[in-house]
């Protein structure tokens, strides 16, 4: 099998792959959801699977329990990889089956690698035939022509992703860094002072039968408080999507403040 070909499946399964996460989104939440990692209508692990599946696997069509217990393995080994290389990657588990029974790390888990090993039986017997035969009718060169295109737009779609978590993470740790400064001083003077001292600021009010903190705590209390409210609700639209695309996405060293800008998102979204 070519490279030619392997392109073809790759873009093909990965356009496939999208279009099913979406469909089971819009079925879940009743609205459309891109679910692809990328911001384009691809999702990279279909398409890498898939093509993988076929490309070893297809000798064992005749054998349908050797077929179903390989995609199985494979797949289940492909998805494991593939969320912990994400993870050292960006620091994010992108799907969590923590609350699943038999799983691995979180990364895996048996019920969804069943389901798995269905699909891949599915494709390798019933679809990829098909689609095999559209693909043999393609112009060879007008179809090079587009593979290039297509490799050059999600290359591109690909660092403008990866750049935008890069910085997402240092945004995240800047937030963390604030809200690690307004800890330090509740810690300090008292969570309640803090807090009704907040509220008191932004009220402009004073702080009755209370002891008054002195000016440059006040002011320091509210510029850390200003400038995290100002990266809380910072439009980022590349994350906004990430976060709606994977719902279970968690930061490990940063998850309290993901989870605010999760709040902060849904709490957007209600309003709009």
């Amino acid at each position: 099998m070519n490279a030619y070909y392997l392109l073809l499946y790759f873009f093909v399964y990965g356009f496939l792959g999208w279009c099913a996460e979406v469909g089971y989104a819009a079925v879940k939440q009743r609205c459309f959801v891109n679910r692809g990692f990328l911001n384009g209508p691809i999702c990279p692990i279909y398409g890498v699977g898939v093509t993988i599946v076929i490309t070893f696997l297809m000798p064992m069509k005749s054998n349908l329990i050797l077929l179903y217990i390989t995609s199985v393995v494979l797949v289940t080994l492909l998805e494991g990889l593939t969320g912990w290389a994400m993870f050292k990657i960006f620091h994010h588990k992108w799907w969590d089956y923590s609350n699943i029974p038999f799983n691995i790390g979180g990364y895996v888990c048996l019920i969804f690698s069943i389901m798995w090993g269905v699909a891949c039986v599915v494709i390798v017997d019933f679809i990829h035939p098909v689609i095999q035969r559209i693909l043999e009718m393609l112009p060879h060169t007008l179809t090079i022509v587009v593979l290039v295109i297509l490799c050059g737009v999600m290359l591109t779609d690909l660092i403008v992703t990866a750049s935008a978590i890069f910085k997402f993470n240092k945004h995240l740790e800047r937030m963390e860094r604030l809200a690690g400064e307004l800890r330090e001083i509740s810690d300090q003077i008292g969570e309640n002072i803090y807090e009704a001292t907040i509220a008191a600021i932004e009220k402009k009010e004073s702080l009755p039968g209370r002891k008054e903190l002195s000016q440059d705590v006040r002011n320091r209390i509210l510029q850390l408080h200003e400038r995290y409210e100002l990266l809380k609700n910072k439009r980022q639209r590349v994350l906004e999507r990430l976060m709606l695309a994977f719902p279970k996405m968690e930061s490990v060293p940063h998850k309290e403040q993901l989870e605010e800008l999760r709040r902060q998102l849904q709490t957007r979204l209600k309003r709009s």
